[in-house]
């Protein structure tokens, strides 16, 4: 073999070795949902209330359109609840892929919801509005509902408690539709500063969406829109 060959068959391999190196995860991962063809793999849960207790509650979840006045021929996911418990946390969460393993990342968050509880009202036990509070959050393990001994179904993960941020959440604000209307209206809420999350060994995520309420009767959402962001922190 000569040296010119030499040459180009070190070029060739090279090459090779470069492209496995920087075929990375793409950075940020972007995950958008508009829901208009259906809940696009989103579940739903409560907690924060009595054994059994599902029907005096009136819980409920799903794919739907948004409410009047808005614009009925656009998907959204609507969850519902009626706070008899003063405490209670209704939540959706969705499973992320494409992560790095036992990597940092800063997650961004960007909701349009559907909510009728106007600005600046009082209710049972607290306003409709202000006294509903939104949190996101991102989690190594599933979501889920567990039965403590007090016979009170609570979350596997540390969301707090009303407007305080949890380990695995952060609170976006409250549910108040910037209107003195008790009427639907879009409201649009995201984090100032990143959340910030570190993946387990084998890359898991849940995005994990809620409100905890201290308004003691029915809180109706429309999530019309989802935008979450994650973005590879080089450390």
């Amino acid at each position: 073999m000569n040296f010119a060959w030499i040459v180009i068959f070190f070029l060739v391999f090279s090459g090779c070795d470069k492209d496995e190196d920087n075929n990375l995860p793409e950075n940020p991962i972007i995950l958008e949902f508009d829901f208009d063809e259906g809940a696009e793999n989103w579940l739903a849960d409560f907690a924060d209330y009595p054994e059994g207790e599902e029907d005096f509650y009136e819980l409920d979840f799903g794919h739907a359109t948004l409410p009047i006045p808005l614009d009925t021929t656009q998907g959204a996911l609507m969850i519902t609840g009626n706070n008899h418990s003063d405490d209670l946390f209704m939540f959706i969460y969705y499973p992320v892929q494409g992560l790095l393993s036992n990597a940092t990342y800063d997650v961004d968050f960007e909701l349009d919801i559907a909510s009728d509880a106007a600005d600046d009202s009082f209710g049972v036990g607290g306003s409709p509005g202000s006294g509903v509070y939104l949190k996101a959050g991102v989690i190594t393990h599933q979501p889920e509902k567990e039965l403590e001994d007090d016979h009170h179904y609570r979350v596997n993960f540390d969301k707090a408690n009303q407007a305080q941020d949890g380990e695995d959440m952060m609170n976006l604000g409250d549910v108040s539709n910037g209107t003195d209307e008790f009427e639907f209206a879009m409201i649009h809420r995201s984090n100032d500063t990143p959340f910030r999350f570190q993946t387990d060994s084998d890359g898991n995520a849940w995005v994990v969406i809620g409100t905890d309420s201290g308004f003691e009767a029915t809180t109706t959402l429309f999530y019309d829109k989802i935008k979450v962001v994650f973005t590879l922190v080089e450390e």
